[in-house]
């Protein structure tokens, strides 16, 4: 079988929308700073918003996945990446994710430790539509069944924190970051 490699900068493309909505974004974060923190506050508040905006894009285009006769090499951006042996893979499937815009696929792999890892620019959402993510999914699955013993492939058990989808998390997450912010502007003011 030939190696497959799943790059990020092949699967996500920046629209116009992307940038209206980051553009929309950093004028209200900004209407709003500039009127709590004053000039600094509001170039500080806006260059890290901006910078952390251009790092997340930085960083999802670099990412990559390759499968191969070594196993499952990842990388997140950052680095030569993490290649895990097919010895250590005991498992191979799809997280389906169901939101409000949209059903979102990507496919992972589950360790001999029981941590699941996900595979970078192997996705399939109604944001970055891929076509080919089944067939791509299912040659992923050949190579892990021929590279690997019927006797050391399980299913993982389901735990409550794989059933906190990303919506949850991201909520629970604005709310702590909200929180913060309240506290530190409370005390920066008070």
């Amino acid at each position: 079988m030939n190696e497959l490699s799943f790059r990020g900068k092949d699967r996500y493309r920046l629209s116009s929308l992307h940038f209206g909505g980051v553009g929309l974004l950093l004028v209200v974060e900004g209407v709003f700073a500039f009127i709590r923190l004053g000039p600094v506050g509001f170039c500080c508040l806006l260059g890290g918003t901006a910078a952390l905006v251009g790092l997340g894009i930085f960083l999802s285009r670099r990412s990559w996945t390759t499968v191969g006769a070594a196993g499952v090499t990842i990388s997140w951006g950052v680095g030569r990446g993490r290649t895990y042996s097919w010895q250590e893979i005991r498992w191979v499937d799809v997280r389906e994710t169901k939101t409000q815009y949209g059903t979102s696929r990507s496919a992972r792999i589950t360790l001999a430790n029981g941590r699941r890892r996900s595979l970078p620019a192997l996705q399939h959402s109604t944001q970055y539509p891929d076509p080919d993510f089944d067939v791509d999914f299912r040659q992923v699955v050949d190579w892990w069944k021929s590279n690997t013993d019927p006797d050391a492939r399980f299913e993982p058990p389901k735990r409550w924190w794989n059933r906190l989808t990303p919506q949850a998390f991201g909520f629970i997450l604005g709310l702590l970051i909200t929180i913060v912010v309240i506290v530190v502007v409370g005390i920066a003011m008070g």
